[in-house]
């Protein structure tokens, strides 16, 4: 029997991050300072530039991967690159290889406390697109505003229904948000009203990250789209109910969904995800043959859960959980079929997963789904209630993998909302 893997920097049972996920994200020791490629570790980021400048992780000789800004670099560098560098560190931060272990000297180079540094967005996203992949959230939304008994669109069940989404205003996890304005129509007014949004709402989503291109016009078979896919990651796509229930039609989500998306700052690799796969739910109907793959390993057992804290409140509170494995069109689907009619896709564009809901009411996504368009408002432990998020409020979303006594983490994603900027309109 193979003895388990074990790091000699000491790592606590419940943390999300064991020698075995090892994620990948950008971090500098000041919020102004240089920032480079590093790797999470228990409670520390592991420098890999300085790792690299010391003659470790060589990718290309004379090149530099990891002294970079962004993931793109290195995740352009190819998959056999991916695995490579995951082994050597794997091999470095063992208990029983005594290289860095015993090196004090350099090991005070290349181990920072996350809690002591910052961390930025992981990668350049040149594009993201949304999908709407949950089969219990896009039912829940049909019985909200359609007839309950055709609450799917006849596409629905077709194909992976998204939209292309703002790239520029992907932040990561720990930045404010400020609450969005524009046109709301309400239902006693001829006309739309200017106003600072006032159904403002998470989603609770996955995203993965591309780390192979296509060429223009050339399709990702879906035998091979796994293969383009570098690592996953948490993401919020705060989204702006009711600005977005008078612009969508004809042509859909706009200024509801520009203002922000939050995602973690680690990107969990697909390989440390690997012992979690499994089936996704049957389809029904068979996809059309561009789209079939076996379902019984396209999916990952990701926990999934949100937190929300209000301004007054002393901790943050449970409202929601939630799993990845719920989710009917899979991440290889989803490529597969937003590159069918020939679109290229880049290095680090981003495909959210849409909302992610279960089958009960303690598993639903979105405070539009809890509250029910608020007609059951959510009462939290100390009192206060909530239909959407108010300013103040802190959301916080987190997921980990975990069986047989290995656990691989996410972390977080958490952002507060700011008010909104108040405008002064001369008529």
């Amino acid at each position: 029997m193979t003895e388990p893997l074990e790091s000699f920097i000491a790592v606590a049972a419940d943390s999300d991050f064991p020698i075995q996920n090892l994620p990948y994200g950008i971090f500098s020791q000041h919020p102004q300072g240089t920032r480079r490629v590093g790797v999470a570790l228990g409670e520390w980021v592991v420098d890999l530039a300085a790792l690299e400048a010391h003659g470790f992780l060589e990718i290309q000789h004379g090149e530099r991967y990891f002294n970079q800004a962004t993931l793109n670099k290195f995740i352009e560098s190819g998959k056999e690159h991916w695995a490579k560098v995951r082994t050597e560190l794997q091999a470095l931060l063992s208990a029983k290889n005594s290289r860095l272990r015993d090196n004090q000297a350099l090991r005070d180079q290349v181990f920072f406390k996350q809690a002591e540094v910052t961390l930025h967005l992981p990668v350049h996203i040149p594009g993201y697109t949304d999908f709407y992949s949950s089969k219990e959230h896009a039912t829940n939304v049909g019985c909200m505003f359609r007839d309950p008994k055709n609450a799917l669109l006849e596409n629905w069940s077709e194909l992976p229904v998204g939209y292309n989404g703002r790239a520029s205003s992907v932040i990561v996890s720990g930045t404010p948000v400020v609450r969005p304005s524009g046109q709301i129509k309400l239902p006693n007014q001829a006309r739309p009203v200017f106003s600072a949004c006032r159904k403002l709402d998470f989603e609770l989503e996955t995203g993965f990250i591309i780390g192979q291109a296509n060429a223009l016009g050339e399709p990702i078979d879906i035998k091979n789209a796994w293969e383009h896919i570098f690592g996953m990651v948490l993401f919020n796509d705060w989204s702006a109910r009711d600005l977005q229930q008078w612009e969508y039609v004809p042509l859909g989500p706009f200024n509801a969904k520009t203002f922000a998306s939050s995602i973690s700052p680690w990107i969990v690799t697909m390989q440390a995800l690997e012992p979690f796969k499994t089936s996704s739910p049957v389809q029904e109907p068979q996809p059309l043959a561009y789209l079939r793959e076996d379902h019984h390993s396209n999916s990952y057992d990701i926990n999934l859960s949100v937190e929300i804290k209000t301004e007054h409140a002393q901790q943050a509170e449970l409202i929601s959980q939630t799993n990845f494995k719920y989710m009917y069109w899979s991440m290889a689907q989803q490529l597969t079929h937003h590159t069918i009619a020939g679109c290229n896709v880049q290095i680090g564009d981003l495909m959210g997963s849409g909302t992610i809901s279960g089958p009960t009411p303690d598993s639903y996504g979105s405070l539009l789904e809890i509250s029910w368009n608020a007609t059951q408002p959510l009462t939290l432990s100390n009192g206060e209630q909530r239909s959407f998020i108010q300013d103040g409020d802190t959301l916080i979303m987190k997921g980990y993998c975990q069986k047989a006594g290995l656990r691989i983490g996410f972390g977080e994603v958490s952002g507060q909302i700011l008010p909104a900027v108040e405008f002064n309109f001369s008529e």
